[in-house]
């Protein structure tokens, strides 16, 4: 797939999002029972990429579920009488200008709060909204951000990470090995692990946590292949991994287009018996639209995805109701996310019944952990981050899967992307991959 077809996908999500971003000034529409002064309204900042070759796919579904939360909660009379909007300023996620400037520009619109998926320069926003200390709730997924936290709490108390770090993708891979093993259904031809890596701080931070935990249980890591953002052509990648012949195969990665690309070529020229896993990427839309047919069987995981179970499957159908566009391909990571950081803030709201105590609300956010349609937020920890489930022996763990937010391991089945692990919360059992025969 060259990085023009990847382009043009995004355009198409691109044109969706600036149409759910004007949706909301037009749909959110005052009841009632809502006061129709424009100066009363609950002002919400969700920086979105708007104008990007990447991103969009993810924050198209952010802005999406953030839409439904809101038009929700203002049918229903808003909160506190008043109604919730949504504030859309463009960022570039690569660029720390860029986030510093999209954070500028909700301070300036004196929003009373910032729900922001993920950057890649989470530390020029985090510095930007500490001028003003709203509170900030975002997906990141990123350690160096929330150790940035726990180092100075007072400069970045309002910071609040809602999902677990992506430290959890390296530590709990061969966690998960072990568990598809156990099935019998994988039988590894043996125990080494060839790793794909982007270079990326977020991609190379997962890499790092992976070298510590592989050899803790019991496997190999054979080989390291580094790529680059973007990647034209996966043949010398491919090439590579035959000739490494391992058991097991991570692409560490982040791009959903490209992904697709790789299936592809691998499936015309597959590494036999390997189990693949693809890192988060494939939750975006753009995996299953590009790949088609090519992606059936490999697997993937998010540290931040929409259960499989009654709360998740209500919001699925809600979510598809208000955007059928998204029938048989909705994203299950950030439309989540969006939905459940608004419900977060309005029961803050509701409970400090003053939106604009900045502080006040904060400490109720974190006193306050939250079960939503992705699972339990408790980010009352030093990095203010939620706690991971499995437990994997590392920092910020919990041991129940109601005590924290559980990491789902996902595999293509028949087209759909279904939950395999944990057991717990698993919608199906890991299927033997086309190419393992």
């Amino acid at each position: 797939m060259t990085h023009a077809a990847s382009f043009g996908s995004e355009l198409t999500r691109r044109t969706v999002l600036k149409m759910t971003a004007g949706a909301v000034l037009t749909t959110a529409l005052a009841t009632p029972a809502i006061s129709q002064g424009r100066s009363d309204k609950i002002l919400i900042g969700v920086p979105s990429s708007l104008s990007t070759a990447y991103g969009v796919a993810d924050d198209t579904d952010h802005l999406n579920g953030s839409t439904l939360a809101v038009e929700e909660i203002n049918a229903a009379g808003g909160v506190l009488g008043r109604e919730l909007e949504l504030y859309t300023p463009d960022v570039d996620k690569l660029s720390p200008e860029s986030c510093r400037q999209a954070i500028a520009a909700c301070i300036d619109n004196k929003v009373m709060a910032i729900s922001n998926s993920f950057v890649f320069a989470p530390i020029a926003a985090m510095d930007e909204s500490a001028k003003y200390k709203c509170p900030y709730l975002q997906g990141n997924t990123q350690r160096d951000a929330t150790a940035a936290v726990k180092k100075d709490p007072v400069k970045y108390s309002h910071v609040l990470q809602t999902d677990p770090s992506e430290t959890n993708y390296g530590w709990t891979y061969p966690i998960w090995l072990k568990k598809m093993e156990e099935t019998g259904v994988w039988k590894p031809k043996n125990r080494k692990i060839h790793i794909v890596s982007e270079q990326v701080a977020y991609n190379q931070t997962i890499l790092k946590a992976a070298k510590e935990s592989i050899a803790k249980h019991g496997f190999e890591p054979a080989e390291l292949t580094d790529i680059q953002y973007p990647v034209n052509d996966w043949s010398p990648v491919i090439k590579r991994l035959q000739e490494v012949d391992a058991g097991a195969i991570m692409i560490n990665h982040w791009v959903a287009a490209e992904y697709a690309a790789f299936c592809k070529q691998f499936v015309a020229n597959p590494v036999p018996g390997a189990l693949v896993y693809l890192q988060y990427g494939p939750s975006q839309p753009e995996f299953l639209e590009l790949g088609g047919l090519a992606t059936e069987g490999f697997c993937w995981s998010t540290v931040l995805g929409v259960y499989g179970d009654q709360p998740g499957l209500t919001f699925r159908q809600k979510y598809l109701a208000r955007f059928p566009e998204f029938s048989g391909n909705m994203g299950l990571v950030y439309t989540g996310n969006g939905y459940d950081i608004i419900q977060y803030l309005k029961l803050a709201w509701e409970a400090t019944k003053n939106p604009e105590d900045f502080a006040a609300n904060v400490k109720w956010i974190r006193d306050n952990p939250y079960r939503g349609v992705c699972g339990l937020m408790n980010m009352n920890n030093e990095y203010q981050e939620a706690l991971h489930y499995p437990d994997n022996g590392f920092s910020n763990q919990a041991s129940e899967i109601e005590k924290g937010m559980s990491q789902l391991f996902v595999q293509v089945q028949d087209g759909e992307h279904k939950i395999i692990w944990p057991n717990e919360i698993a919608e199906a059992k890991l299927r033997p991959a086309p190419w393992w025969a």
